[in-house]
C-alpha cells in the first residue's frame, strides 16, 4: 500500500559559528550536517543534505523522526537555533524516476496521422507537460 508522505519537514538545527565558517546540524537527524562561509551558505547547504537524508529514510521505508521542539533544545554559547523547511518535491523527483502509465483520449484523426508519422506518444506528451510546467 502507497504511504502519502508529507511535502515538507520541518526541523530545528543549531548554527555554530567556528573560526573559519558556520555549521548547521540537525539534533533530530543524527550525522546530517552542513557548513558554509556564510550563514546562508550553511542553510542552504543544510536543506540538501536534510532532503537527502529524509528522502533515504522514506525510500528505506524508515521511520521518519519527530522534530523536537526548538524550546527544549540546549545550545552551547554563541550558538543558534533556525528553523529549517525541508521541502521534498525536487528531491522525490530527482531520485525517484520511475514511469507511470497513462490512459488518454484522442481525436482519432490526430491518432492516425500520428500513428503513420512514427510519432512517440509518450514523448510527445512528456515534453509537452515539461514545457507547460517549466520543468
Amino acid at each position: 500500500m502507497y504511504k502519502k508522505l508529507p511535502n515538507h519537514y520541518v526541523y530545528p538545527a543549531v548554527i555554530e559559528q567556528t573560526d573559519e565558517n558556520y555549521c548547521l546540524y540537525f539534533p533530530d537527524l543524527p550525522g546530517c550536517v552542513a557548513s558554509g562561509d556564510t550563514v546562508e551558505e550553511a542553510v542552504e547547504l543544510a536543506q540538501t543534505a536534510a532532503q537527502e537524508y529524509l528522502w533515504e529514510l522514506e525510500h528505506d521505508n524508515e521511520e521518519i523522526p519527530a522534530a523536537t521542539p526548538a524550546s527544549s533544545l540546549s545550545l552551547n554559547d554563541g550558538d543558534a537555533i533556525c528553523i529549517v523547511d525541508i521541502a521534498m518535491f525536487a528531491i522525490r523527483a530527482k531520485m525517484d524516476n520511475r514511469t507511470v502509465k497513462k490512459t488518454l483520449t484522442i481525436p482519432w484523426h490526430l491518432n492516425e496521422l500520428a500513428e503513420a508519422k512514427h510519432i512517440n506518444f509518450s514523448r510527445v506528451l512528456r515534453e509537452a507537460l515539461q514545457a507547460q510546467l517549466s520543468v
